[in-house]
């Protein structure tokens, strides 16, 4: 479970990455920024769902604060 959590992180940190380079290339003029903004909403939501799949079903427990 740790590793899809971590490259879901990594698939968002990329996306987020991309978005900002196709920002300062095209300087707004084409939708690939929106469409990498739009990829990293998308991978934030499945791994928002993934998690909560996860502790319902038992594979992830609470640790709590110590």
């Amino acid at each position: 479970m740790k590793i899809i959590v971590a490259v879901a992180f990594i698939l968002i940190l990329a996306s987020l990455g991309s978005a900002l380079v196709f920002l300062m290339r095209d300087k707004g003029k084409s939708n690939r920024t929106v469409t990498a903004l739009a990829f990293r909403v998308g991978f934030s939501i499945t791994l928002f769902v993934l998690l909560m799949v996860a502790y319902k079903l038992g594979w992830i427990q609470p640790t709590g604060i110590r």
